[in-house]
């Protein structure tokens, strides 16, 4: 009996060494996945930044007033071309 349990106390310190060894590898390669995502999540949000910056630039109304009369030859609508209608409530569109 007192052989059993040398027996089971010589196989258990490996096991145990192993098994913290696993963690460890699966430890560092968790981390090193943490930081890929980490990284990526950073350059996502910067690219987001600049694109946010870009909409705004284009869609800001001088540039839109800019472009509409320079490259497409628009105007301001005349007082007397603008057409104003009216809904009643409970009507259609009411």
């Amino acid at each position: 009996m007192k052989n059993l349990g040398y027996a089971a106390l010589i196989l258990a310190i490996p096991l145990m060494l192993f098994v913290a060894v696993w963690q460890s590898s699966r430890y560092s390669s968790l981390a090193k996945a943490t930081a890929t995502l980490e990284r990526q999540q950073s350059e996502i949000i910067d690219s987001n930044k600049h694109l946010i910056s870009g909409i705004s630039l284009l869609s800001a109304p001088e540039r839109i007033e800019r472009v509409a009369v320079t490259e497409l030859s628009m105007r301001k609508a005349k007082k007397e071309e603008i057409l104003r209608i009216a809904l009643k409530k409970g009507g259609l569109g009411g």
